[in-house]
């Protein structure tokens, strides 16, 4: 599966900042020290509907990591899946009477169009579930033969209980876990299973369901936890830098996944630092494909507002904060957009030199993105007062711009 065209990133003079950045598995910062080539595995999307404003912020966070990264001259292995199988998908596409293999190309095609537009930095290898089949039957194998899983029916659970380290990730209480196991994929009230909240790694093919060939697991398609191990191992390796996604993934996908990858290689942990972006609201709730209260990127485009404007809107929050969309954000993006570029416009200005380096420090803690454009504001507010005599600056603060946030001036 091929990912979607990357932008230039420009060269900034001077070098950035080491990441310092929250980790969930320990509950503090962090501070980031990779080799020469920084790892990170970012969990995509299941490709039944568009490209949500929450899905736009959890990508935006990860491309900022990139992007530090990339400013202290490391280089950049990024990885992400799609989950182009899965039971929400193929519900979509059973009521909307389409093709399920349809229906995640057009979504996953129009997702490649969201994070061009976007310029939100492609990965490396993009990896489709189906795709990673035949890497992840041996795995499910070697799992049973190690006694980590056992069958059920035909399908094939995966033992929490045989990983000492279960629960590191998110650090949550076994009625929290449950709980949120039957929302989020689970089923633990399966009568059968050896604890509720063993996790599927196989399940044999359902009448009517797509299914392939799994050697001594049957026919069947993988789960949703396996998936991301099988591909994060593959080309990443144990150990990798950074795994992401949204808060609402460290309990079950990163937990789960943490103890797939745990036991089959004996090594501890899967990811140095495991990294949430916040969830984005519309009208008091968790914008949630499930409950249709959705901003999609498309559809603002469509609406002419400017890509570069999206990016600003996702920028003045937090990645770690919760936030609500309304008007008034988007207002204030393309309010900030038109004055940014206004300021670069001119001839010359205020030295820029210090404000690069206020990005610098601003993203590098922990991705602070609103202190970072506070920094910008003030660089144009005096441009707009004052002006000055530095004909390299409007220059240097639209690179730093572009190349620190991906904004395009």
């Amino acid at each position: 599966m091929h990912a979607w065209p990357a932008s230039e990133v420009p060269a900034l003079p001077g070098q950035g900042r080491d990441l310092r950045i929250h980790d969930t598995a320990t509950g503090g910062l962090v501070t980031l020290d990779p080799g020469p080539v920084a790892r990170i595995y970012v969990c995509g999307i299941t490709p039944y509907d568009a490209t949500h404003l929450g899905h736009a912020a959890t990508y935006n966070a990860f491309d900022l990591v990139q992007r530090v990264w990339l400013d202290t001259k490391r280089q950049v292995h990024y990885v992400q899946n799609v989950t182009d199988v899965d039971d929400p998908l193929l519900e979509r596409a059973e009521r909307d009477s389409v093709d399920w293999v349809a229906l995640a190309e057009q979504e996953t095609a129009l997702f490649r169009e969201d994070m061009t537009a976007l310029r939100m930095l492609p990965p490396r290898h993009y990896i489709g579930a189906v795709e990673a089949i035949p890497g992840i039957v041996p795995l499910v194998e070697r799992l049973r033969e190690a006694g980590a899983a056992y069958e059920l029916e035909g399908d094939i659970y995966f033992s929490v209980e045989s990983d000492p380290h279960f629960g590191q990730v998110s650090h949550l209480d076994a009625a929290a876990m449950r709980l949120l196991s039957a929302e989020r994929g689970g089923d633990p009230d399966r009568p059968g299973k050896k604890t509720p909240l063993d996790p599927m790694l196989w399940m044999a093919a359902r009448p009517g369901e797509p299914s392939w060939d799994g050697g001594s697991l049957g026919r069947g398609r993988p789960g949703w936890h396996i998936e991301c191990v099988a591909i994060a191992l593959d080309h990443l390796g144990m150990g990798f830098d950074v795994q992401g996604g949204g808060s609402d993934l460290a309990f079950p996908h990163h937990e789960m996944g943490a103890s797939h990858a745990q036991v089959l290689t004996g090594e501890f942990p899967m990811a140095k630092a495991y990294v949430h972006a916040g969830m984005v609201a519309l009208h008091g709730e968790k914008m949630s494909k499930s409950k249709g209260n959705l901003v999609f990127v498309s559809q603002l485009r469509r609406d002419g507002v400017d890509p570069a404007a999206i990016r600003l809107a996702l920028l003045a929050h937090h990645y770690r904060a919760d936030w609500e969309y309304t008007d008034d954000v988007l207002r204030d993006a393309v309010a900030r957009l038109d004055r940014w570029r206004a300021a670069v416009s001119r001839p010359d200005g205020p030295s820029a030199d210090a404000l690069v380096e206020e990005i610098r420090d601003a993203l590098a803690d922990d991705l602070d993105a609103p202190t970072a454009l506070a920094a910008v504001d003030r660089w144009a507010a005096a441009q707009e007062e004052h002006g000055g005599t530095d004909t390299a600056a409007p220059g240097v603060v639209s690179r730093a711009v572009d190349a620190l946030m991906g904004v395009a001036l």
